[in-house]
């Protein structure tokens, strides 16, 4: 049976988190949207709090306390602060979380505690292809045996490319199948070209060339056939939270906007247009955060929840949008304007139809 009440200890974490989003996420957004730069301090903090860690076996210096339901909680309210900076706290979970999964005790002996020391690492997954009809389940970077490793070729985009990462965690068909390579961002045959989006701005992501790409034997993950759905749906429930945090935010400025607002003698919230847009916002964001939750206790519950986590993900990206959408519209000509955050949400949330893995739970 579901249990939509969230633990005391889940209470707890979200409620950290939070505070945090508000206090430290959510005064920075504009101004590192603005410089399209994330702020290391913010990261360093954020690091701090163990947020990724937690998830990790405790062999390996984790808190092993893994569950996609805090992760989704925790996801939310990070994105309620803002998508980009939320991305990129998270980022060390898009290679700490596959290792964990389906690496080698050898692998996560070499990789894991360098992700979970003192020092803020990001992270990258290189999943998404720049070419039309693109799917995540059928890659066209091509790894191919070669002596005692493998060849890697192939295009990849949407790649967070933070400051301070030495490693990238590569999706490539190979005979056995998709599998994940681990990649230094230094590679000969390696190229990076940085890429500029309409939304997430304080977000570096890159566009990958990898040509001629070499890696051992020993830097490919073993992953058994359901791996690969599995890594997508563990994505998708992540960014379904994200999509929800977004939606929240932009609603609850029109919200309180419309409240203070006065037209005709009255605030504008009393007026029926507004009252029932502000009033179907709301049911959408509560109806998605429920999908996500299901979602989340699947995967959980070691289900297979492929058609849970992209009924979650298909929908919240959908409320994203029409929730920004619709606070822009309540905040009149305020809401196009750079002043508010309706704009930005708005500008996160259309990614939203793009985006694949780019944040874990």
């Amino acid at each position: 049976m579901i249990d939509f009440d969230p633990s005391e200890e889940q209470q707890l974490i979200a409620e950290t988190v939070r505070q945090f989003a508000r206090n430290e996420v959510r005064p920075r957004a504009r101004d590192c949207d603005e410089a399209a730069k994330l702020p290391a301090e913010l990261l360093q903090e954020a690091h701090a709090l163990g947020l990724v860690a937690n998830a990790i076996d405790e062999r390996f210096g984790g808190g092993g306390a893994r569950s996609a339901v805090t992760g989704a909680l925790v996801a939310e309210e990070l994105a309620w602060g803002d998508l980009a900076l939320a991305l990129a706290i998270l980022s060390p979970a898009l290679e700490a979380l596959p290792i964990s999964d389906f690496g080698s005790d050898a692998q996560k002996q070499r990789w894991l505690p360098a992700l979970l020391g003192d020092r803020f690492r990001p992270g990258a997954l290189a999943l998404v292809e720049p070419h039309y009809g693109a799917d995540p389940l059928r890659p066209a970077t091509r790894a191919r045996r070669e002596g005692g490793g493998f060849r890697l070729d192939g295009r990849k985009c949407l790649v967070p490319w933070i400051e301070g990462g030495e490693q990238v965690l590569v999706a490539a068909a190979s005979d056995a199948g998709p599998r994940l390579f681990r990649v230094s961002r230094n590679a000969p045959g390696l190229r990076a070209a940085p890429e500029r989006y309409m939304g997430i701005q304080a977000l570096p992501t890159a566009e990958l060339v990898l040509e001629d790409v070499r890696v051992p034997e020993e830097d490919a993950l073993a992953q058994g056939a359901d791996a690969w759905p599995r890594l997508l749906q563990r994505g998708r429930v992540a960014q379904g939270a994200m999509a929800v945090g977004v939606a929240r935010a932009a609603f609850e400025i029109a919200r309180d906007y419309a409240r203070e607002r006065q037209a005709f003698g009255a605030p504008i919230a009393t007026k029926q247009a507004i009252a029932f847009k502000l009033a179907d916002m709301a049911i959408e964001i509560d109806a998605a955060r429920l999908l996500v939750w299901e979602a989340a206790w699947c995967l959980d519950e070691g289900r297979d929840a492929q058609r849970e986590s992209t009924l979650a993900y298909r929908q919240a990206q959908r409320v994203a949008l029409e929730v920004s959408d619709g606070a822009v519209q309540v905040l009149g000509g305020h809401g196009y304007t750079r002043e508010y955050l309706p704009e930005l949400c708005l500008r996160n949330a259309r990614g939203f139809a793009c985006f694949e893995s780019l944040a874990l739970v």
